[in-house]
């Protein structure tokens, strides 16, 4: 899969969190109380997350379609978004803007807990106009047939589809027949076509034109229209992977938005989520 033509738009519709973050020495097992360190409130919501790291990314336009609700998160995640060069289509819901309750272990593991609230709001009717458009990147933190409804808006105007399918769920044949990117970890990837067979016989079960794969510590894999493409993960020592697909699915789709070919694209995303 190539590149679009440089100066696309991309457009993130998702959701968009306050997490609340706490390091205990590791994630607590079912029944266990463990001391952590202080509490931290941050901006984040995995369409939140992406669109930043379009922005920041470079090479195109970057605006999100985001229900928020009438209290004090509403605001933290609007201003976290405008500083970051997210243009805003705002949909302002009756339900508590949504909140994300985040354990980080010294392992640099992660443990997620999210209250959709006003995400849960976002629904057809709220689709902007797509001119412009040349990316729309979608996740699951949403009502799934708001996901689909745009995924279907989006094929009838000719705009390219993304959709990062977390958290892990299976996904009906309709929405994935309107993807033209679909990005999964190992997990999500199970929850789609089963465990059965290789990545690479996993990855042709999709259905989907291109297919990534992020693997953590060893990389990424790609399959577009049946060539399969690796690149390796950059040496760092983690010290949280909270966002870092996140990351990668922001900054693949600015990539592509801004001209750069699915191998480049997978270097920058996979440079990107491991500075995270």
């Amino acid at each position: 899969m190539t590149g679009t033509t440089a100066g696309g738009r991309v457009l993130v519709a998702g959701s968009a969190n306050v997490d609340f973050v706490v390091r205990p020495p590791h994630i607590p097992a079912p029944g266990e109380t463990v001391l952590g360190g202080d509490l931290s409130v941050v901006p984040g919501g995995k369409g939140a997350n992406q669109a930043v790291a379009a922005a920041r990314a470079g090479g195109a336009d970057t605006a999100m379609l985001v229900a928020l609700g009438n209290d004090p998160s509403a605001a933290v995640l609007e201003e976290s978004l405008r500083a970051a060069g997210v243009g805003l289509h705002l949909v302002r819901a009756a339900r508590p803007t949504g909140a994300a309750l985040i354990t980080v272990s010294d392992g640099a593991e992660n443990a997620i807990t999210v209250a959709q609230g006003a995400n849960g709001e976002l629904a057809p009717e709220h689709l902007p106009p797509l001119d412009g458009v040349v990316w729309l990147l979608l996740q699951l933190e949403t009502p799934m047939p708001t996901v689909i409804a745009y995924a279907r808006a989006a094929r009838v105007a000719g705009v390219s589809v993304m959709l990062n399918a977390a958290p892990a769920q299976s996904l009906p044949a309709e929405l994935l027949a309107l993807i033209d990117l679909l990005v999964v970890n190992e997990e999500e990837l199970a929850a789609i076509v089963g465990k059965q067979g290789s990545i690479a016989e996993r990855v042709a079960r999709t259905g989907v034109a291109t297919t990534v794969v992020t693997l953590g510590e060893r990389g990424c894999c790609a399959a577009d229209h049946g060539t399969l493409i690796s690149q390796a993960a950059f040496s760092v020592a983690p010290t949280d992977t909270t966002a870092a697909g996140d990351t990668f699915c922001g900054v693949l789709g600015a990539a592509w938005a801004g001209g750069t070919d699915l191998l480049g694209a997978l270097r920058r995303a996979g440079a990107a989520a491991r500075r995270r």
